[in-house]
């Protein structure tokens, strides 16, 4: 398992966002570091984790929680094929393009050390956007993103540290519970009766998914 590449992006202007100041930073290109990795601070005010990369709309993206936005190769693989072109790593907007890791299998709460420093913890799956779709140019691309299930994992700093492409990549903690990030997509936008069993994760969730997983419970019920 290893950081196949690392990717950051700069703020560009684009059509297609409806960011207030039309810029996104989902543009991410491979570098090949170092990198310092560190928390960015509360959502609202701190972008990337990563320094040097741009998070353009701090009303969604960003912060702590989710400080790293990691995709597998291997998912970018299946969808050239899908697509009938070439995704090279970055293509998705992730920050960290895996290799040899299930990070669509990796469950919340699950940590990674990458490299000899960096210690992160996978704490929500991503949500396609508006932007997302500008930037692939591919009609229809949230529902059928959606559908896919394949979502990647955003994650947040535990151990602050430098990486470099070509890292290795070790998960040195892996929770007993059942939530994964595929399990939390689905729980968040087409399977929402699965909330309930997302508080299995506890603290390790995303503060707005634990938010919404407490509120479905008081409202419906276990």
């Amino acid at each position: 398992m290893k950081l196949l590449s690392l990717n950051l992006g700069r703020a560009t202007a684009v059509a297609y966002t409806d960011q207030p100041q039309g810029v996104t930073g989902i543009d991410k290109q491979p570098v090949s570091g170092p990198v310092r990795v560190s928390a960015p601070g509360a959502k609202g005010t701190g972008g990337s984790g990563l320094a040097g990369d741009a998070v353009c709309d701090l009303r969604h993206h960003g912060g702590d929680d989710q400080a790293v936005y990691a995709f597998a190769r291997e998912d970018l693989d299946a969808w050239e094929r899908a697509l009938g072109r070439g995704l090279p790593s970055g293509s998705f907007g992730e920050n960290l393009t895996t290799e040899g890791v299930d990070v669509t299998g990796a469950k919340i709460g699950e940590r990674w050390r990458i490299g000899p420093e960096l210690l992160l913890e996978v704490s929500s799956s991503r949500i396609p956007c508006r932007t997302f779709q500008g930037h692939l140019g591919e009609k229809g691309w949230v529902k059928r993103y959606t559908q896919d299930q394949r979502p990647g994992a955003y994650l947040r700093v535990i151990e602050a540290g430098e990486i470099r492409a070509g890292d290795a990549i070790e998960i040195v903690h892996r929770p007993a519970h059942e939530v994964t990030v595929a399990f939390a997509f689905r729980a968040v936008t087409t399977e929402r009766e699965l909330l309930p069993r997302m508080l299995a994760a506890g603290d390790a969730l995303h503060p707005e998914e634990l938010r919404a997983a407490r509120e479905y419970v008081e409202k419906y019920g276990a």
